[in-house]
Order: C-alpha cells, then structure tokens, then sequence
C-alpha cells in the first residue's frame, strides 16, 4: 500500500495487480463447509486440525463410514467433500457416484492410499473433481492444501468442472507429481484436445490442426471446458522433450504475451518494468538480464549489458542447436558456477534470460530461487 492508502501498483506483477484489484471488488463469502469420510479415526483427527487452519478458515465435518456421510450430506450443504475409497459397506466409489447424482453441484476429491491407475481412472470416470493419494511428505500436504483452496473457490468461477478458471494446469500438474501415465481428453464447446503422459512426463499432445508443444499452448489457452482422464498409451510416438515445468512455464509466457498485446503500449511498458523490479528483489539474485535482440534489452544490476546481452543469445542459441543436432529437443535452462557467482541461462518464448545469483547458496537453494525467478518471470 502506498503512504495515501492505495494500492501501489509499481509494486506488483501484472497479475498480481490484476488479481489484487479483483480480490478488492469482490463480495466476502460465506464460511466454506467441509465434509472429510475416512475409516480411520486418526487420520480424521489430523486433517480435520489440518484443514481449519485454512485461511477460509472452514467449517470441517467428519464421517467415518460411507452411510454417516450420505446422511450429513442429506441434512445440511457442503461446498467440498473428501473421501477415502476402502472403507467397510458402503464403499467410496459408492459414496461417490451416488453424490454425484443427488448433489451434483457438490465438489469431490478422493483422497487415497490407492495408487493403482485403474482407481483413478473409475474416479474420473465417476465424475470426481480430483484424485490424490494421501500425503506422505511436506510437499505432498502443501500440494494437498492448494487443492482444496481451489476447489473451494472454484464455485463461483466459470473454468473447467473442478477447477478454477484458467487453471487446466492443477489438473496437468497432479498427473505429473504423481507420475501418472494417461491420457487427458479435453473439450471446450466443438474443440477437442489430448495431453498423453508418460510416467509423469507430457510426451505428446494434439489439437485438430496442431501437434505437441503448439498444440499444449492452443488447449491451455482454452478458459472453461471439460476433462476426461483416458488410459494410458505406452507406445504413443514422443513429440514433446521438455520438462512439464518448463513447457508450463514457456506456455504461460506466451498466453501473457497474447493478453499484453490488447494492452495500451504505454501501460505495457509500465507493467513490465514493475515486474522487472520485483524480480530483482528476489533473495540472492545479484542481477538479471532479458534480450530478444541489441535494441530490445532489460536488466537489473549489470554493468556491460549490452555484452552480456550478446553473450547470453549466442550461448542461448548454441544450446538450442545442440539440442536440436542431438534430438534431445530444447534445453530449458543451462546453469553454471564460477568463483564469483551461479549463472543461470535460460529461454522463455523469444527471450533469452541470464541469471547471476549468489554463489554462497547452497544446491537446493539455487533451484528454488531459479524456479521462484522463472515462475514469476512467466506469471
């Protein structure tokens, strides 16, 4: 906030200032209610605490049989309902598809010890908003909590059925966390889209008129629509080489730049400076540098830019022939360190990006900052 209590805009992304001002203007909803079915008593008490220390700070019920829960859902409204699968007499599966026949404006999530492929398959085939198997690790619990933030706010928005508008991506991520191997059908009005994975890797994707990377940026442009999670297909012919995390972020660049371009020239301008500035303050970054070509360079905390500039396109570009000589496709991003500082060097639709970051951080370090710089970069 600015010293006369508005909001400084300076300060923030484009789309955090576009999300702030949304956030601004929008009504405040009523205290979201959970429902949590699970056989086990334990695990009920831990993420029953879990989940109300939500920031919606929600109202958490729990059932721990199949038949309590249908009788709750009978005698009061839920906005999201997370069930087991294996649970004695009435069965999740039971629990689920008769919910989504009674209650069918009612968000689910399975949430599973049951890794097996042909259980999340059925769950999808059911109709369920998700399927996650039960957190074993931090980044697991985080990852689990995000969900259920999402799926709470995503009643009110028009997206894809379980998932908030424009964000196709949770989907695709989940798949890829939990190295699934399947096919993602989906379908926006007439269109129609694949995304075949491997293991959790996107190996292939197709559109009428478009195939791989082309044809993954065409189906995440698409703002409302439905899913259907398919089988897998082993021997589908590879067309993608990237990490998920970088096709993801590649594409979010290029759907920024799409959007940019209906902008006025001069708030542009001023957006993508705001967002240069945020950048820079990311912790250890000691500067940061984007170029398209000689004329059309930005960077914070660089003495020659123009000579690094010109480094990091001809080093950008010689990687990227590499790849291409190797069929191992485009690099992502190429890191190195010297006596003085890591230096990351990456390429995000047609800007080549140089990072110089502190050389006292450790390895893990390194990487989160690098993926917070890139996320940001591409948000």
């Amino acid at each position: 906030m600015g010293a006369n209590g508005r909001l400084d805009k300076t300060l923030l992304s484009p789309k955090a200032y576009r999300r702030s001002m949304s956030e601004m203007t929008q009504p405040e909803r009523p205290t979201p209610r959970i429902l949590l079915v699970d056989d086990d008593r334990e695990f009920l008490r831990v993420y029953r605490e879990l989940l109300l220390k939500q920031p919606g700070q929600p109202e958490v019920r729990t059932a721990e049989t199949g038949q309590r829960a249908l009788a709750m859902l009978e005698a009061g409204q839920f906005d999201l309902l997370l069930c087991d699968l294996k649970m004695a007499k009435v069965d999740g599966f039971q629990v689920l598809a008769i919910v989504r026949r009674k209650h069918p404006q009612l968000r689910t999530m399975v949430l599973t010890g049951l890794a097996e492929e042909q259980f999340r398959a059925r769950a999808y085939a059911i109709g369920v908003d998700l399927f996650l198997q039960k957190p074993t690790t931090p980044e697991e619990t985080k990852l689990f909590l995000e969900c259920v933030e999402s799926l709470l706010g995503a009643g009110a928005t028009a997206g894809f059925r379980g998932i908030q508008s424009k964000a196709l991506v949770d989907i695709i991520q989940l798949e890829c966390l939990s190295l699934s191997s399947s096919v993602l059908r989906v379908s926006q009005g007439v269109q129609e889209g694949r995304i075949w994975f491997l293991s959790g890797e996107i190996i292939d994707a197709t559109t009428a008129d478009l195939v791989g990377a082309r044809a993954f940026e065409r189906i995440l442009s698409w703002k409302n629509g439905t899913f259907e999670v398919l089988p897998p297909e082993p021997e589908r012919t590879r067309t993608v080489f990237s990490s998920y995390q970088t096709l993801l972020l590649e594409t979010a660049h290029v759907l920024d730049e799409i959007q940019a371009e209906q902008l006025d020239p001069a708030h542009t301008e001023m957006l993508r400076k705001a967002s240069l500035a945020e950048l820079a303050r990311t912790q250890g970054v000691e500067f940061i540098l984007a170029t398209t070509k000689p004329d059309a360079t930005e960077s914070w905390g660089v003495e020659n830019a123009e000579k690094v500039a010109e480094w990091t396109r001809r080093t950008v570009e010689r990687f990227q022939t590499l790849g291409e000589n190797l069929k191992l496709g485009v690099p992502g991003q190429m890191d190195g360190s010297t006596t003085q500082r890591h230096v990351v060097l990456a390429r995000r639709g047609d800007r080549a990006i140089c990072l110089g970051l502190q050389r006292a951080l450790a390895p893990e370090q390194i990487r989160q900052t690098v993926n917070t710089l890139l996320l940001k970069w591409a948000s």
